[in-house]
């Protein structure tokens, strides 16, 4: 029943030999990288973690941004939210941080994956009833846009076959990569595939399916994908990402029911993560200096808002001090990391 979905044709077959060939090629070459316990790359993790976050519950209509989202959960000593958007990326937030750091002791399963969507919702205060359980009501895949509309992508599995249909999948997952029947990619891009359709939830599917796929390519080894935000690509090609779904869900339940475009559309975000990775990892060692978590969040944000003033940056950074900021700026115009124009109150700084 699976492995019928990825039966591909020639071409596309070819296209994700070659998507895959070089994926692994990377998993090769990157795990001499990772044992050497870089501090550039304690760093990477912290900063790809926000843009998780932030990235995976704006998908779902969350507006929060990535400044925002980094305040928020820097404040350990939290006791209520402001909004639903707050509970929401402090629910993402520690879902994710136990996956990273405890993955490989994490098995797939029916227990587990409820457990996760408890830690998702576990703040939502409208979720409560149904957190941790598979849905009692039919539900749909519905695509939220900027501009405030909604487009129904694909009907779901009905409630009464849930729990069967997880379980066929759990099943098979687990039983294709200790067998290696089939590649790993292969199956974790059906695993996500299938969790979407399947829809188990009433609430979260989204945000959990992409913890679903940091957590087996976790699993698998493919450990570079904690160091650059997979949901931050994925936000990035929303439309795609979309489309690519409803295209294979067209033909649910039937013979004609191919993957090819999810699997196209899986893979080569995990290309763009490895293209951003090398370009990130290689512009960090070639940094006379080390930059801090804090310094890479205002190279940032002069980044996306340029020109901007030291006032900009000091009311983007509340929690942290002027002079410290000021100090921080120095530096990266030190390091040609940004560039500045002007003298005294007319100074604006600019990407280098």
């Amino acid at each position: 029943m699976f492995i019928a979905k990825i039966s591909f044709d020639a071409v596309t077959m070819q296209k994700i030999i070659r998507q895959i060939g070089k994926i692994d090629a990377f998993k090769g070459k990157w795990g001499n990288i990772e044992n050497r316990n870089d501090r550039y790359l304690r760093e990477l993790r912290k900063i790809a973690t926000v843009k998780s976050v932030g990235s995976s519950t704006r998908i779902e209509g969350a507006i929060l941004t990535d400044e925002e989202v980094q305040a928020l959960i820097r404040n350990i000593r939290i006791t209520t939210f402001k909004s639903r958007d707050e509970e929401e990326v402090f629910g993402y937030y520690e879902a994710l941080d136990l996956i990273l750091d405890h993955a490989a002791g994490i098995p797939l399963s029916a227990s587990y994956i409820k457990q996760l969507h408890s830690i998702v919702l576990k703040y939502s205060s409208k979720d409560q009833r149904h957190k941790g359980e598979y849905k009692n009501l039919p539900n749909t895949v519905v695509a939220n846009y900027p501009d405030g509309s909604q487009r129904t992508i694909f009907k779901t599995t009905a409630p009464h076959l849930t729990q069967k249909e997880m379980q066929e999948m759990i099943d098979w997952v687990n039983t294709s990569l200790v067998k290696q029947s089939v590649h790993p990619l292969l199956v974790i891009g059906l695993c996500v595939y299938e969790f979407l359709s399947i829809h188990p939830f009433q609430d979260g599917n989204g945000r959990l399916s992409r913890l679903i796929t940091t957590l087996l390519l976790l699993k698998e080894g493919y450990g570079f994908a904690q160091y650059i935000s997979l949901e931050h690509i994925i936000e990035e090609r929303k439309k795609e990402y979309y489309q690519a779904l409803m295209n294979g869900q067209k033909e649910r339940g039937s013979e004609k029911e191919i993957i090819n475009e999810w699997m196209l559309f899986f893979l080569s975000s995990l290309e763009k993560l490895i293209e951003k990775l090398e370009k990130k990892y290689g512009a960090y060692k070639a940094v006379g200096n080390y930059i801090n978590e804090r310094q890479h969040l205002i190279l940032q944000f002069v980044d996306k808002n340029q020109p901007v003033k030291l006032a900009d940056v000091d009311k983007a950074f509340p929690e942290t001090s002027i002079n410290t900021i000021k100090k921080d700026i120095q530096l990266l115009v030190q390091q040609k990391m940004i560039g500045k124009a002007g003298e005294k109150k007319g100074t604006v700084y600019m990407k280098a």
